[in-house]
């Protein structure tokens, strides 16, 4: 029978007890351990079943349980020293407060938008990666005391929850996630009645949201959901699932982020007084439309589209996440401009405008395609990948938006990603550290950790995994409808003191889940090898539209279960958050092998570093930047020779084996240190966490961002006042008119150069160009000389840039002269050209524009030159 309608009933809690319920409210308590410690002595027997989750824990004890803790001395001694704790942290100065102190121009506040976010299991709104790190990005933010306000959407069915069917196939389930279960407050305007944001849709339709509030530590987490009353059927499942649905549902979940953020956040300050944001950060282009509504609000204010649109992309940073162009968001171009415009949303905004933001106009795009990057990027000021490598990747990946540049000047950075340690690092871990002299941001107190309680921690958390992946493999077995019977094998799946690898990932192709399948007799010696075995777990879920990707899943399940192997590798379905937190710590080494360079950064190895574990791995994404071996080792590739993709997956494999079975199980399994201890590897454990550890924490990232990416944006944001802001618009369409008739026409050097055409290193040149301005002035432009070494297509590498300078004014023929020295300061074959580039003093980078003009060949004289 089926009820005709659904509601909560709360607890209603004890007086003394009343601190829970702020406790239980603000999700600082998924990464403060002595929070959950008191909230698993609330009831003990349903603590698990309610997940740890302490809005269900609370809403499942009994009252007689509860009565009991209120006259609990103890527990309510713990009680008052938690919320303390916990007021203590949210009002307290922070680290961004004293920067504030010693004089640092920081925003007042910032919005971080992002599709997902991975914060707590408690609150599934997350599918992989993406939402991990911004869950992490929010987490350290509150640490530091970041004023900023994160936006996204929830979803009524969150991701999705993957089982597997009896011969291995993915099966996804859709749970119906009640907001009123969740973490959550309805935002409510001053008499009661809840907040919405509306979007007009076309044919005079509507779409409606809630806001509802996530507190994370101290930040603010506002979540749109379209399942309200108001909205008819269609717009009701906006926000059904997370990377749900067709091309129209996406736009409208699009839209309602990006447009509905912004709303959100405006509702969101007006009611509690919250500052208004400076900076806008857009984390992946799915929230790209947040530039839109701005705009539309400062047209509001009199400005111009153009001039507008200066101001919004001052104050707004965006972060790409994806080196695989399949990842980024496309939309045709009719269905986008029919959901704009005087019939859909941002009436007075003209389409076409809209339109040219997001259009692929450059070499090897698709014209009628709307690209959510490219609209990120066109509306950013400033931009960046999530590592170094990454950052390079994109810069050749857009290169076609800065035409004329080579990818290495495209202006788009690299802040690369950190994880939150609290969240991911076991409280064993921790314990062990402190004890030793360690504080939340060093970890070299690993140095004093002796050996034997180093590899006695390490074999504890093996040894949690190895329970742990009992208990959910017997689950696994169970939904795939084996009996109770048949299960008895599963006691002796894994060992504590085996060589324990993990692998858990999403499951695109790129990721490889099955490479370590290629010699499937190679890897069953390593796993049954007598005296130094290895055991695998792994962990993945799959698109559900997908079928690749769960060929994949079946695949490596099916090996899994082979009766000879499945002691020594499992495939724990419902890859996760909670799975996660004892995935880390429990393996020895965490294993990554993409496809290089198409992993942007890959954080779950950082998560497995802090806990000690060892990284096996492909040089791609941040790997690539802060490998070492001392830290773990390095899986060779292929991606520099003309392979077809099976060729160089064998190579590949045969790598990942060789390093495995000569290198790293030999040394785990090397007991000739004192007390028959394994002390190489206890030090590899011990630099890992020591050294490696510092650089991977979302503490650096966050304040990376602060510092190189959020105080630039606030500080240009805050240079354009209207009056600027239309005068910038007007010169940069003075300048973009001018351009075409802007050239470099003739170059010449003087060199002490020898007989055969070489110069002496130390020497310099001087050189002369004459450019043409058209209707630009001197001060409109930067005239550069750019060398290096050249290669034998007379390409220059490793440039540096050397400006001109004005040397008198113009010639007969209008032409402007510029000189100036090229110290030639390394030897080899030696180049140069000169080039013209747009200069204004609010400019970020010389390359904004897109716009540079280079000499035609006829214009040299004498341009190149050879070194000794």
């Amino acid at each position: 029978m089926k009820a005709i309608r659904r509601f909560t009933v709360r607890p209603v809690l004890p007086d003394p007890l009343q601190p829970l319920s702020d406790l239980a409210r603000n999700l600082r308590w998924s990464w403060h351990t002595e929070t959950r410690e008191l909230f698993q002595a609330v009831d003990p027997e349903i603590r698990e079943a309610a997940e740890c989750d302490p809005v269900r824990l609370l809403g499942a004890v009994r009252a007689g349980r509860l009565a009991e803790l209120a006259r609990d001395e103890q527990f309510l001694h713990r009680l008052t020293e938690a919320s303390q704790d916990l007021r203590n942290y949210l009002d307290g100065p922070r680290w961004y407060q004293e920067q504030l102190e010693l004089g640092a121009e920081l925003p007042a506040a910032v919005a971080y938008f992002s599709p997902e976010f991975g914060v707590t299991a408690a609150l599934p709104q997350y599918s992989g990666g993406l939402g991990i790190l911004a869950g992490d990005h929010l987490k350290a933010a509150s640490d530091l005391g970041v004023p900023l306000v994160g936006v996204g959407l929830l979803y009524r069915h969150g991701y999705f929850r993957q089982s597997l069917s009896r011969d291995g196939w993915q099966q996804e389930h859709y749970p119906v996630l009640d907001p009123n279960e969740l973490p959550l407050t309805l935002v409510r305007e001053a008499d009661g009645t809840p907040s919405r944001v509306v979007l007009a849709l076309p044919g005079g339709r509507s779409l409606h949201a809630h806001i509802w509030l996530a507190r994370v530590g101290r930040v603010p987490l506002l979540m749109l959901d379209s399942d309200v009353e108001e909205n008819a059927p269609g717009e009701r499942e906006v926000t059904d699932r997370l990377y749900g649905g067709g091309s129209e549902h996406r736009l409208l979940q699009e839209m309602l982020l990006g447009i509905g953020g912004v709303r959100a956040v405006r509702t969101y300050c007006r009611l509690t007084g919250h500052p208004e944001p400076e900076v806008f950060h857009t984390n992946e282009g799915h929230a790209g439309f947040l530039g839109l509504e701005r705009i539309r609000e400062l047209s509001g204010t009199g400005l111009d589209f153009d001039s507008a649109m200066e101001s919004v992309r001052a104050g707004t940073v965006f972060t790409t996440h994806t080196p695989v162009p399949a990842g980024i968001d496309r939309f045709d171009r009719e269905l986008v401009a029919r959901h704009f415009g005087d019939d859909g949303e941002l009436p007075g905004v003209g389409v076409e405008r809209i339109l040219q933001l997001g259009m692929e106009t450059y070499p090897g795009g698709e014209p009628g395609l709307f690209n959510m990057a490219v609209m990120g990027l066109r509306l950013a000021q400033r931009a960046n990948g999530v590592s170094t490598l990454h950052g390079s990747v994109s810069r050749e990946m857009f290169a076609g938006l800065w035409p004329g540049f080579d990818p290495a000047e495209v202006p788009i950075t690299s802040v690369t990603n950190g994880v939150h340690a609290p969240t991911w690092v076991a409280p064993e871990v921790f314990r062990l550290r402190n004890r030793y002299g360690g504080t939340p941001g060093r970890w070299d107190s690993a140095a004093e950790v002796p050996d034997r309680e180093l590899w006695e921690l390490r074999r504890s958390l093996r040894a949690q995994l190895v329970t742990e992946v009992r208990e959910r493999l017997h689950a696994s077995w169970r939904a795939r409808d084996a009996e109770p019977a048949e299960l008895g094998w599963i006691d002796s799946v894994l060992d504590p003191d085996v060589l324990t690898i993990g692998f858990a990932r999403r499951v695109p192709s790129y990721k490889r889940l099955t490479l370590m399948l290629r010699d499937r007799d190679r890897l069953r010696e390593l796993l049954l090898h007598p005296d130094r075995p290895v055991q695998i777990v792994v962990a993945g879920k799959a698109h559900p539209a997908d079928d690749g990707g769960k060929r994949l899943v079946q695949e490596l399940v099916r090996f899994s279960d082979d009766p000879r192997v499945r002691h020594r590798i499992v495939f724990l379905p419902d890859y996760g958050m909670a799975m996660a937190q004892k995935l880390y710590p429990g393996c020895d080494v965490w294993l990554n092998n993409p496809l290089r360079p198409l992993e942007a950064c890959g954080t779950s190895g950082m998560k497995a570093a802090l806990n000690g574990c060892l990284n096996l791995s492909v040089l791609d994404g941040w790997w690539d930047e802060w490998f070492e071996p001392d830290f773990g080792w390095a899986i060779p590739t292929a991606d520099g020779l003309a392979l077809d993709e099976d060729r160089r997956d064998d190579l590949e494999a045969a790598a990942l084996y060789e390093l495995i079975e000569d290198r790293v199980a030999p040394r785990f399994y090397d007991r000739g240190g004192e007390e028959g201890l394994p002390q190489r590897w206890i030090e590899m454990v011990r630099r890992t966490l020591g050294t490696l550890g510092p650089k991977v924490l979302a503490a650096r990232m966050v304040g990376e961002y602060v510092e190189r990416l959020y105080a630039p944006a606030a500080r240009a944001g805050r240079a354009l006042d209207p009056g600027t802001a239309r005068r910038l618009a007007d010169w940069k369409a003075r300048v973009r008119a001018a351009w075409p008739r802007v050239a470099v026409d003739h170059v010449e050097a003087v060199a002490p150069t020898a007989a055969d055409g070489s110069a002496e290193l130390g020497s310099a040149l001087l050189l002369r160009a004459r450019v043409a301005l058209g209707a630009l002035d001197p001060v409109d432009v930067e005239v550069q000389a750019v060398a290096g070494r050249v290669d034998a297509a007379d390409g220059i590498s490793d440039a540096q840039v050397f400006p001109l300078k004005p040397a008198g004014g113009q010639d007969l023929e209008g032409r402007w002269l510029y000189e100036g020295p090229l110290a030639l300061d390394r030897t080899g074959p030696y180049g140069y050209t000169v080039r013209v580039l747009p200069a204004h003093p609010l400019l970020a980078t010389g390359a904004e524009l897109g716009l540079v003009a280079l000499p035609a060949e006829a214009a040299v004289d004498g341009a190149g030159v050879l070194m000794r």
